[in-house]
């Protein structure tokens, strides 16, 4: 454990950004799931509005650091891929 005054406030600091974060990633799965279930229910127009909330929250998740923008972009094309092959046929 940390010592000296400044350890302790960098400690205190990564535990709240921690759970910051926690928060974060839980938020991203949680769209990313409601996507890929409206896809398997195949309901193309829950899929498209689940697919518009996912998109804004991995990106917002991958501007705050939380996850890597190419991490965030990937999810985003395959899920994007996943409901236009949904709406297409």
């Amino acid at each position: 454990m940390a010592t000296h005054k400044s350890a302790l406030k960098r400690a205190k600091q990564n535990k709240i950004k921690r759970f910051k974060n926690v928060g974060y990633k839980t938020k991203a799965k949680r769209a990313v799931k409601e996507v890929r279930t409206a896809v398997s229910n195949n309901t193309a127009d829950e899929a498209s509005k689940s697919l518009v909330r996912a998109v804004s929250i991995l990106q917002k998740t991958a501007s705050k650091r939380v996850i890597h923008r190419n991490t965030a972009s990937r999810k985003i094309s395959r899920l994007a891929r996943q409901v236009n092959k949904l709406e297409s046929s």
